[in-house]
């Protein structure tokens, strides 16, 4: 276990190195040209004089560019910010149909559509992927030295490729596209999850309100994924039920299947494209529950999508929900890691539609009310008013 954590600390640093590596390749270039000057000053007599200007000039860039990269944000103190999102503040999108902020205390904020939960159902996506790789403004990637969650010793992060989303799941008549973009884990820590810290001046105690100005329009309203600039790393997560109807939870109150889409989604096993966004969605989800419970992909019977919805304290990202149906019972997949609830969404969906408030609903198991994550409670919404 030690050596898997050194290892993976190891592949942590050399990612985040190499991201900083990436996107600031100008410094290299100035550094490896003092280098190469130095190399050739000392050894050679003639032309010495020429080689130590050029050695000279090139030290005094590399330390403008160097004070530069510095000074960019340096003059900031990034911390987390835990107060929750201001929901009562910022308008929905305007082309979200029936759109509200659900806010469940303790777990975070969630902007919610039935409508655009109905058309994730049933209308049919198509999906284009965009040819060029997301990449964050000069303005967000110049924030990484300073993101305490980049260099974490405790939680080392990986720079894993992910998929983020384009276009919003609109409801409307007839097939439909929408659009996705290939992206890294960091990139998602440079723009959405700068939206979870708090920026302050170091001199003035000004703050930047990243939530503000990152995920709001010129008219105060929430930017619909179309209008972003952000990574918007697409998130799916699907609830795992067992032949006899026990819903599948992981650790202390996660789904049985959650985390980001990946680029390995949006393709069958011998490379061609999917082409619907159920395929991908459903694809994804499957794959996080086999990762997340071990089980074989024999013991998945199938998977229907139940709704969407955008993390609002993790620069709204966008988050899928589903059902999945297990051929296995919970004899045969019992973990350490594992628990097993029943919840009867039938009950759960009268008290919902009769004005109850998830957390308040008399159905909804105790210990999911209490530890259940906002993931968890969001999917077991969608799932009870499919």
């Amino acid at each position: 276990m030690a050596l898997r954590k050194l290892v993976r600390r190891a592949r942590s640093r050399s990612h985040y190195a190499w991201f900083l590596a990436v996107r600031e390749w100008p410094l290299l270039v100035v550094a490896l040209g003092v280098l190469l000057g130095a190399v050739v000053a000392l050894p050679v007599v003639a032309g010495a004089a020429l080689s130590l200007i050029v050695l000279v000039l090139g030290v005094v860039v590399l330390t403008r560019d160097l004070r530069g990269l510095r000074g960019r944000w340096s003059g900031f103190e990034f911390s987390q910010d835990g107060a929750p999102f201001p929901h009562t503040e910022i308008a929905v999108p305007a082309t979200y149909p029936a759109a509200f902020y659900s806010h469940l205390a303790g777990r975070g904020t969630a902007l919610l559509s039935d409508e655009i939960d109905h058309a994730v159902r049933e209308r049919r996506f198509g999906v284009r992927i965009a040819e060029e790789s997301y990449r964050p403004a000069a303005e967000l990637r110049a924030t990484a030295p300073h993101l305490p969650q980049l260099h974490s010793a405790t939680r080392p992060l990986l720079d894993r490729p992910v998929v983020g989303l384009r276009s919003d799941p609109l409801p409307g008549s007839g097939d439909a596209e929408v659009r996705v973009h290939r992206a890294r884990s960091f990139d998602f820590q440079c723009s959405n999850e700068l939206c979870g810290m708090r920026i302050a001046d170091r001199e003035t105690g000004e703050e930047f309100d990243p939530r503000r100005r990152l995920l709001t329009d010129s008219a105060g309203r929430l930017r619909s994924l179309d209008a972003g600039e952000l990574a918007d790393v697409v998130g799916v997560s699907t609830l795992a039920f067992t032949t006899e109807g026990l819903l599948v939870v992981v650790g202390d109150g996660d789904p049985s299947g959650g985390g980001p889409l990946e680029p390995r989604d949006l393709a069958t096993s011998d490379g061609t494209p999917r082409q619907t966004l159920h395929d991908v969605l459903r694809t994804g989800m499957e794959r996080r529950l086999r990762e997340s419970t071990g089980l074989s992909s024999g013991s998945v019977a199938g998977t229907e999508l139940t709704g969407f919805a955008r993390w609002m304290e993790r620069g709204a990202k966008p988050e899928f929900f589903g059902i999945t149906r297990l051929s296995a019972s919970s004899n045969s997949i019992r973990g350490a890691d594992l628990s097993f609830f029943e919840v009867d969404l039938a009950t759960l969906r009268r008290e919902l539609r009769t004005g109850a408030d998830l957390l308040e609903a008399p159905s909804l198991p105790g210990q999911l009310r209490e530890t259940g994550s906002l993931r968890l409670l969001l999917a077991v919404r969608a799932a009870a008013l499919r």
